[in-house]
């Protein structure tokens, strides 16, 4: 959910372009339109017809690369999941405490949730009305954070694991009403005030005595 460009339509008539990269045109304008469309309208108030008129293509050509509205929904967020992660995973590296790389992955969380709100409010707002299969799709991915925080800070114990848990699942919520409500211009403003809630998480795991918290 970093900074995104709209993808551009493809010149009319001959090209010259391959099979492969028509597609791939054609499929990122698609999962484009169906987020930009479902900003203003929401999952339900958005047809197949508004998707394929804003990207430009054709009902076969849609149908040919999603089985349904819910199948590109779910395209489109495993791309900007795809996306958040290739933001985030330099933090991963970077160097510094503990805390302090958590900062640093926390800032890009939400430098790239207030980068791109339009994608961000597909999978923070519009994931809870696009079913069931989206629901569980959702969920996994935000077990798959809370696998990679607890392994990233060695939490191992249970209440570490729940620490985890909360700390992520507040962090979304807290997100998630900005995105909902507009107040973008708030996001960055929890960089401080998360990274410091952590901070006292990592004081009360069992192996706090060898971590090193920047305090």
């Amino acid at each position: 959910m970093s900074d995104v460009v709209a993808p551009q339509a493809l010149p009319r008539g001959r090209h010259g372009l391959s099979r492969d990269t028509v597609v791939h045109s054609q499929r990122s304008r698609m999962l484009r339109a169906m987020a930009e469309a479902m900003a203003e309208h929401g999952y339900v108030g958005t047809p197949v017809a508004e998707i394929i008129k804003r990207a430009g293509v054709s009902r076969e050509t849609f149908y040919q690369q999603f089985s349904s509205k819910q199948d590109c929904f779910l395209a489109a967020l495993n791309e900007a999941i795809s996306n958040l992660a290739d933001a985030m995973a330099p933090g991963l590296e970077a160097p510094g405490t503990t805390v302090e790389k958590i900062r640093d992955l926390i800032g890009r969380y939400l430098d790239s949730v207030a980068g791109d709100p339009i994608a961000a409010r597909m999978f923070l707002v519009e994931s809870f009305a696009a079913g069931p299969e989206v629901s569980a799709r959702r969920a996994v991915l935000q077990r798959r954070f809370i696998d990679a925080l607890a392994e990233f800070i060695g939490a191992t114990t249970p209440e570490g694991r729940f620490a985890c848990e909360a700390f992520i699942a507040g962090t979304i919520a807290m997100v998630t009403i900005r995105v909902a409500t507009g107040d973008l211009e708030s996001i960055p403003t929890l960089l401080e005030p998360l990274t410091g809630l952590m901070a006292s998480v990592l004081e009360q795991l069992p192996q706090a005595p060898t971590i090193d918290t920047g305090r």
